[in-house]
C-alpha cells in the first residue's frame, strides 16, 4: 500500500528556548517512550494550542494537555517535570476535554516562579504520542522562540487506517493483571499521567518480558515498592478497566488501605515499617529544601560575623536570624500540617495543635524549668518543642484517628464546632503531658547514641558510610536515614552524621564533571556539566541517574572519592551546624561561635572527594567507547502516596 506524505505545521505553545527532546531531564520523554517531539524552556507562562483539534486530555492536576487533530496526530503538552506533585497549583487551564481548539488559541497559564520555588523544572514538552505510526521526521530550529510563532514542521506518513495499540483497554487490563501474578498478587494499584503503579505481594510472580511486549505497554519499571507499567496517554482508560476487574474504588484508592489480612507476619511487619517510614518522610520531605535554604543563611551569617562583616547584635543579624530560624522555631506547625495531609487527616487542625506546643509562652516556661503540674513527687515539666519532629507526628496521628471516630459519634450539624474543640483539648494535653516529653527525651537519647557510635572509629565509619550511601539512594533507602540527622539538628543543634553524608554529593559531582570534560559527545558534555553543577548545589539525581550509574565504573569512582572524603571528615571529627550539603553548603560547617577546625576539615574533605572522583573517572572510569546502559528510574519518596513521575 502506498503511503500519503503530508506535513503539519505546529506553533510554539509558550515563549522560550527550544531544545531537543533528548535533552529533557525525564527519561520517559528523553528516551521517546511517549513519542518523538521537543522541549521548550519557557520564559513566560502563557500557553496556547500548537495545532487545531479536539482536546482529548486535561490531567486532573492540570499539568498535561492532550490534543488530537482531524488527521489523527496526537500531541501531549506536558507542563514541567514532575509537576504532578504540585496538584495543579501553578496552573490555570481554560479548556476541558471535548473542546475544539484553534491554532494559537489561549489554553491557560503556568506560574513559572511557583514551579521553580517548589524545586521543579518548568520545561514544557511537546510529544507526538503516536509518532511511531504517523511521523516520518521533525524539522525545527533550536533557540529562542515566541509563543504562537512557527516552531516545527511534522513530516507525516499517514496510513489509510491506523489501529491504536491500546484500543481494547479491557483486554489489555486483563493481560496486565494476569501477568503481574493475578488479582490475588495485587495489594493495590494507583496511576499517574502515564503509568499504572502496582503494589504487589510478590514482584517475582510478575512476567516482565510478557508485560513489556503487550500491545499498549511502553515499558516497565520497578521502584520503591511499586511495579510500574508505562502505558502513556491511555493510562486513565486502562486504569478504569483494571479497577473494575479488581473491584477497587478508584475515587478512594489509597496505598495506605492495603489489605494485610492475607499477609504473613513478615509481610505485615515489612508493610508496617514502610508505612511508618512513609509517614515520617512524607511529613518532612516538603520542608527539607526549606531547611537547607535556612541552613545556608545560618552558615553565611556565621561567616559574616566571623570576619566582622556583620555585628552579632545589629539589626541585620536580628532580621537574618528570624529568616533562618523561622522554619525551625515553627517546625511543629509545619510537621503537623504535612503529617495530617500524609495520613488523610485535617492539616489545618494539626497545624493549630503544632502552634499550641510551640506557643511562645510555653517555650518561655521551659526556659524557667517550670512544671505543668505535679502529682505527688512526680512532675510534668514544660518541654521545648521548637525544632521538634516526632512529638508532632504522633500528635497528628492521634488527631487523625480521633477525628474519624468523632465523625461516627457526633451529629453532623455539630461536627464543625465540637470535633475541633475536643481534638485540640485532648491531643494538646496528651502531647504536653505525656507523649511529647517521652518522645523528646527518646530523641535526645537517639542523637546521643549516634554521636557515641560515631566516636568509636569515626574515620572508618565515615569511609564506609560515604562509600555506600549513594547505593542506598539508588534504591530509595536513604529516606530511612534522613530522620536521623534531622533529629540531630532538632535536638542538639549539629550533626556529625550529616557532615559525613554531605560529602557524597561532591563525589558524584566530581565524577560527572570528569565525564563532561573528557567526552567529545556534545549532548553528554552538556548533561555532564549540568549534572555536576546540580550535585555541587546539593542535588545529585541528575549526576547519578543521568551519567554515573549508566557507566558503572563512573559510579564506582564517585563512591571511592566520597569514601576518601568521608574518611577525612571522620578523622578530623568535622561537625556541621545546619542542613545544607555539598559545596554550596560549606558555610554550614562554620561553628556559630566562630570558624574552627570543622570548616577547614570540610574544605579539605571536599577537595579530596572532588579530586579523587574526578581523577579516577578521567583516567579509568570513563571513555567515549563505553556503552551506556539504560537510565535507571529515580526512586519515589516513600512519603508520597500518589506517584509523582510524569
Amino acid at each position: 500500500m502506498k503511503n500519503d506524505i503530508s506535513a503539519l505545521n505546529i506553533v510554539a505553545p509558550v515563549t522560550g528556548t527550544v531544545i531537543p527532546i533528548q535533552e529533557v531531564s525525564d527519561e520517559v520523554f528523553s528516551k521517546k517512550l511517549m513519542g518523538d517531539g521537543l522541549g521548550i524552556n519557557p520564559t513566560e507562562g502563557k500557553i496556547v494550542s500548537p495545532i487545531k483539534g479536539e482536546v482529548v486530555l486535561v490531567a486532573q492536576t492540570k499539568h498535561a494537555i492532550g490534543i488530537k487533530n482531524e488527521n489523527g496526530v496526537e500531541l501531549l503538552i506536558h507542563l514541567g517535570i514532575d509537576t504532578v506533585e504540585l496538584n495543579g497549583k501553578p496552573f490555570e487551564i481554560n479548556i476541558k476535554e471535548g473542546d475544539q481548539v484553534e491554532v494559537g488559541q489561549y489554553l491557560g497559564s503556568m506560574n513559572l516562579d511557583m514551579i521553580k520555588e517548589a524545586g521543579k523544572e518548568n520545561t514544557v514538552i511537546v510529544a507526538i504520542t503516536n509518532s511511531a505510526n504517523i511521523l516520518k521526521s521533525i524539522d525545527f530550529n533550536l533557540g529562542h522562540i515566541e509563543v504562537n510563532n512557527d516552531m516545527a514542521i511534522l513530516n507525516l506518513t499517514v496510513h489509510k487506517k491506523v489501529k491504536s495499540k491500546s484500543s481494547n483497554y479491557s483486554e489489555l487490563a486483563n493481560n496486565i493483571i494476569d501477568n503481574v501474578g493475578g488479582k490475588e498478587n495485587i495489594n493495590n494499584v494507583i496511576h499517574c499521567i502515564t503509568r499504572l503503579r502496582f503494589y504487589l505481594k510478590d514482584e517475582s510472580k510478575a512476567n516482565d518480558s510478557t508485560i513489556s511486549n503487550l500491545d499498549g505497554v511502553i515499558d516497565i519499571a520497578k521502584s520503591a515498592g511499586q511495579y510500574q507499567v508505562v502505558i502513556g496517554p491511555a493510562v486513565g482508560d486502562v486504569f478504569d478497566e483494571v479497577v473494575k476487574i479488581l473491584g477497587i474504588d478508584s475515587e478512594n484508592n489509597d496505598v495506605e488501605k492495603v489489605d494485610t489480612s492475607n499477609m504473613s507476619t513478615g509481610e505485615k511487619i515489612k508493610n508496617g515499617i514502610n508505612s511508618f517510614i512513609g509517614i515520617i518522610t512524607g511529613s518532612m520531605a516538603p520542608i527539607i529544601g526549606i531547611l537547607s535554604a535556612s541552613g545556608i543563611i545560618k552558615g553565611m551569617m556565621s561567616l559574616m560575623v566571623s570576619f566582622h562583616w556583620m555585628s552579632p547584635t545589629g539589626n541585620a543579624n536580628l532580621i537574618l536570624t528570624a529568616m533562618s530560624d523561622a522554619v525551625f522555631y515553627f517546625l511543629p506547625i509545619l510537621i503537623g500540617f504535612n503529617a495530617a495531609k500524609r495520613m488523610g487527616g485535617n492539616p489545618t487542625l494539626c497545624a493549630v495543635i503544632g502552634g499550641v506546643i510551640a506557643y511562645p509562652t510555653i517555650i518561655a516556661a521551659t526556659g524557667k524549668n517550670l512544671n505543668i503540674l505535679s502529682i505527688g513527687n512526680f512532675n510534668f515539666p514544660y518541654v521545648s518543642y521548637t525544632y521538634s519532629i516526632f512529638p508532632m507526628i504522633l500528635a497528628a496521628w492521634i488527631a487523625t484517628k480521633m477525628e474519624k471516630k468523632l465523625k461516627q459519634i457526633i451529629p453532623s450539624f455539630l461536627q464543625a464546632l465540637i470535633n475541633p474543640m475536643i481534638i485540640i483539648l485532648v491531643v494538646s494535653a496528651i502531647t504536653l503531658l505525656a507523649t511529647g516529653p517521652i518522645i523528646t527525651w527518646a530523641a535526645f537519647s537517639l542523637a546521643s547514641g549516634i554521636q557515641a557510635l560515631l566516636s568509636i572509629n569515626t574515620a572508618i565509619f565515615g569511609a564506609i558510610i560515604d562509600g555506600f550511601y549513594q547505593v542506598l539512594v539508588i534504591f530509595g533507602l536513604h529516606w530511612g536515614i534522613v530522620p536521623l540527622f534531622v533529629n540531630d539538628f532538632a535536638t542538639i543543634g549539629h550533626s556529625y552524621l550529616f557532615a559525613i553524608v554531605s560529602i557524597t554529593m561532591v563525589g558524584q559531582g566530581g565524577a560527572a564533571l570528569a565525564v563532561a570534560m573528557k567526552t567529545k559527545n556534545k549532548s553528554l558534555k552538556s548533561l555532564g556539566y549540568a549534572a555536576a553543577i546540580s550535585a555541587f548545589c546539593g542535588v545529585t539525581e541528575p549526576a547519578i541517574y543521568g551519567i554515573n550509574l549508566r557507566y558503572k565504573k563512573t559510579f564506582i569512582c564517585a563512591n571511592i572519592g566520597s569514601a576518601v572524603g568521608g574518611f577525612i571528615i571522620g578523622l578530623l571529627h568535622v561537625n556541621m551546624w545546619s542542613i545544607a550539603g555539598s559545596i554550596i553548603g560549606l558555610p554550614s560547617f562554620i561553628n556559630p561561635k566562630g570558624i574552627d577546625g570543622s570548616f577547614y576539615g570540610a574544605v579539605l574533605a571536599t577537595i579530596a572527594a572532588l579530586a579523587v572522583a574526578f581523577i579516577l573517572t578521567y583516567v579509568w572510569g570513563f571513555n567515549d567507547q563505553m556503552q551506556a546502559s539504560n537510565k535507571r528510574e529515580k526512586p519515589v519518596n516513600p512519603g508520597k502516596v500518589v506517584s509523582k513521575a510524569v
